[in-house]
């Protein structure tokens, strides 16, 4: 829990112009790493998570065949 000089500071960094200021360049220089030209591109994603998947070390699960005549979500 913050006491209230803390809270105080905090106010006042919130409101500060630098802030903004930093928040819009943060903003304009975003980029998405899995969008290319406007779209998701899911190999890009998969590629990642595949990638991921063998530096966090682990095991690939076996695939099971999801076996159902009236799917929904």
């Amino acid at each position: 829990m913050l006491n209230e000089k803390e809270m105080r500071e905090w106010r006042e960094w919130a409101q500060s112009d630098a802030l903004r200021e930093d928040m819009r360049r943060v903003e304009k220089n975003r980029h998405n790493p899995f969008m290319v030209n406007g779209c998701v591109d899911l190999d890009k994603y998969i590629r990642f998570l595949t990638e991921f998947n063998a530096f966090a070390n682990h095991a690939r699960k076996p695939f099971h065949r999801i076996i159902d005549k009236d799917m929904r979500l």
